[in-house]
């Protein structure tokens, strides 16, 4: 059971404040300015810019994968805990979601411990010990006054870093050495080699998770992630990889190898350099400050942890507990006084955090699940290298600790599942992706998994007394189903010496349907009555593993088989299944297999997407248009009826608060109509196929034809269930 969700913070960040900066410093740390000389007199330059290289490329594919999980989901706070918990569930998310917070205390040990020593490069007599515990107490207190106070700082901090840039890059040193430019290194006469240098260097990489820890304030993290973490890690990138340029130019080898201060001791203004350092690290072990407890909290809120409720308190608009118990643990971390065998395992939580991202990524686009919907699509290859890349990177950094990493993250994940079967709520920690997985492999899960909004499906029931009417509809039955549903024909007997003929016929279909990758069966009922055939049929397969969710039928000519219709409807909706009614345009079919269109209405006075959403049948319009634009590859347009122009405005912000609920491709062209309904759709340019909702409780079935005649197009009429939902 979760906590209900804390009260708003106090302060919302945007895309620049909340995201960008935390994240382009975090990532321009210690490393930039005291270690990429060395790594360049090791290496040699082109060594350097493919150690560069790869490091870059392991970041920037898990930040394609981190952004276009973004864009698919309202990710709450927690950043990349809530990530991996929405997508595999609680228990792996709490797995993970524990050690990347501890990376958080740890971290900001570490960053304090580098930042005292650039004090004492100044004062080399100072003792360490107050200093550390000073920096803790300024540092802590600036994060617990208010994330607000620590981002504006940063701006500060962000004028420094770029003062010292400026400083090292308007340096003579390159110009005035003689030296000859390394391009491929002994690494320190064999004391070191390719791969001991590219562990030295990636931890400069992970600092792409800062901003995304901030996902519970961000105004719109779904467009601020994506657009913060990439242009951070873009231009961290170039800043990167013209430093390394810089100190092969500024110094011979065998300084570069042996000074650790060769950017500041060779720049035009050393003090700005010192000055960069100082507030490169001092901006990091903010963040983690700042970052780490939000993570914490998330966890307090989901349950997982001892004192949950208190860790998931906000006071004032700031987690205060949990940044209290991430002061205690920074501060045990700092009384250790050395690090350096910890610092390995902080940056192999970062990399399981990266594999585990990447795996999110992989496996939804694998799946082909209508819930995966991100504004930002990227090829399978880019999450592909992002997992490969961080586990390659793992046991390149450090064998031993990558071991000891894997299983304290298994010890965690047993904890926690654990905990839960005692809480009684392993029900809870079950996700839609554990459901397709389930479905897709043996159907080991229960019927209320598979009424999770996010693993729907369309299971289609399709009645059939004439095989022939069904041949009519055998491109959309494919075209709606593709390519994870299923359709289960139901055979409608009412005679005896029927049976035979119509079991064949069926046979033929659902083969044909399975030739081009849509799974297909069929049943028959031997009954008289149409309704009574298909109200049995219906009950008796809800039973099944892939239960039908959706009956589809065709709309009869009028006369007695239409009145019957109304009698179908009522059973689906006894059964909880949705309606899809097709009723094609005869000259024309599904024409060009291009243009969908879609028709919706608001609910009430306001023209609130929300409030349409709470009036229902709603969802099957969405769902089903957009199944169908992306199979057919073509243009999916979405339109609503205003009464007067002075509505307009309205109108065209309601269909594009739609698009972004349902998350529609970008693409997707949003039309006002002014004038009566009727107008709008005899005016408007015919689609291949319209979308509409059908009207409760009782559907004119006379209208839904006056529908196809006036639209000039085939359509469909959808009734949702309530069980689906285009926002999960």
């Amino acid at each position: 059971m979760t906590t209900p969700a804390p009260e708003e913070t106090s302060a919302r960040f945007g895309t620049f404040t909340g995201v960008f900066t935390p994240t382009l410093l975090t990532i321009l740390g210690v490393i930039m300015y005291v270690r990429m000389g060395w790594v360049v007199g090791n290496a040699g330059l082109g060594g350097a810019m493919l150690i560069l290289g790869l490091g870059i490329l392991i970041t920037a594919a898990t930040g394609l994968s981190l952004s276009s999980i973004a864009t698919n989901t309202r990710i709450g706070a927690g950043g990349p805990y809530a990530i991996i918990k929405r997508s595999l569930g609680l228990e792996v998310g709490g797995s993970i979601g524990i050690p990347l917070y501890l990376t958080r205390p740890l971290g900001v040990a570490m960053y304090i411990f580098g930042l005292r020593e650039g004090i004492q490069w100044v004062w080399p007599d100072i003792p360490p010990l107050p200093v550390d515990l000073v920096l803790l107490l300024v540092l802590f207190a600036i994060a617990f006054k208010s994330a607000d106070l620590a981002f504006k700082l940063q701006y500060g901090i962000m004028a420094i870093i770029a003062l010292s840039l400026v400083s090292i890059f308007a340096s003579t040193a390159p110009f005035e050495g003689t030296h000859e430019i390394v391009l491929r290194g002994d690494y320190d006469g064999g004391k070191t080699d390719f791969w001991g240098v590219f562990a030295v260097f990636f931890p400069a990489t992970t600092g792409i998770l800062a901003g995304a820890n901030m996902s519970g304030e961000l105004d719109n993290p779904r467009r601020a992630i994506p657009l913060g973490t990439l242009s951070a890690i873009g231009l961290s990138s170039v800043i990167y990889f013209a430093v390394a340029v810089w100190v092969a130019y500024a110094a011979p080898v065998d300084e570069l190898v042996s000074n650790y201060n060769v950017a500041i001791d060779r720049s035009w203004v050393r003090f700005l350099v010192l000055a960069g350092l100082l507030g490169a690290t001092a901006s990091s072990a903010l963040a983690g400050l700042v970052g780490g407890p939000r993570i914490l909290m998330a966890m307090g809120q989901s349950r997982i942890l001892p004192a949950s409720s208190w860790l998931a308190e906000v006071k004032g608009g700031e987690p205060r507990n949990a940044m209290i118990v991430t002061g205690v643990l920074t501060l045990g971390a700092i009384m250790v006084r050395d690090l350096n065998a910890i610092a390995p395992i902080v940056t192999m939580f970062f990399l399981i955090t990266y594999c585990m991202i990447n795996v999110v990524v992989l496996i939804e686009q694998g799946l082909g699940l209508v819930s995966y919907r991100p504004t930002l699509r990227i090829p399978v290859v880019v999450p592909l290298v992002g997992l490969v890349g961080s586990l390659f990177s793992m046991f390149i950094v450090s064998p031993a600790f990558s071991l000891v990493s894997v299983v304290m993250v298994i010890a965690i994940f047993a904890f926690i599942r654990r905990r839960q079967i005692e809480q009684g709520g392993t029900a809870e920690v079950r996700s839609a992706i554990f459901v397709a997985f389930a479905e897709w492999a043996a159907g080991k899960v229960t019927p209320e998994d598979l009424d999770n909004a996010r693993a729907w499906k369309p299971h289609v029931l399709v009645p059939v007394d004439d095989p022939d009417v069904l041949r009519g509809s055998h491109k959309i039955l494919h075209d709606l189903t593709r390519p994870e549903g299923t359709i289960k024909l139901l055979g409608l007997a009412t005679e005896p010496q029927a049976i035979a003929r119509i079991e064949a016929q069926l046979d033929v279909s659902s083969k044909a349907l399975r030739d081009r990758g849509v799974l297909a069966s069929w049943s028959m009922v031997a009954l008289p009555g149409y309704v009574h055939g298909i109200g049995v049929g219906a009950m008796a397969l809800q039973g099944a593993f892939f239960r039908p969710n959706l009956l589809f039928m065709s709309l009869p000519a009028a006369g007695p088989r239409r009145d019957e219709v109304h009698e179908v409807l009522a059973v689906a909706q006894d059964i909880e299944m949705g309606v899809l009614l097709y009723s094609p345009l005869p000259t024309v079919g599904l024409g060009r297999q291009q243009d969908v269109m879609l028709w919706v209405r608001h609910s009430g006075e306001q023209w609130s997407a929300e409030d349409a959403f709470a009036a229902g049948n709603l969802d099957l319009i969405l769902l089903m248009g957009f199944r169908l634009s992306r199979v057919w590859g073509g243009r999916l347009s979405i339109a609503t009826v205003a009464a007067t122009s002075a509505e307009q405005g309205a109108a065209l912000r309601f269909l594009t608060e739609l698009a972004d609920l349902a998350r529609l491709p970008p693409r997707v062209d949003k039309r006002v109509m002014v004038g009566t309904f009727a107008e709008a759709l005899a005016n408007s340019q015919p689609p291949d196929l319209s979308i509409f909702g059908l009207s409760l409780p009782l559907p004119d079935l006379d209208r839904a034809q006056w529908l196809t005649e006036t639209s000039r197009s085939s359509c469909l009429l959808v009734l949702d269930s309530g069980q689906e939902s285009a926002r999960a």
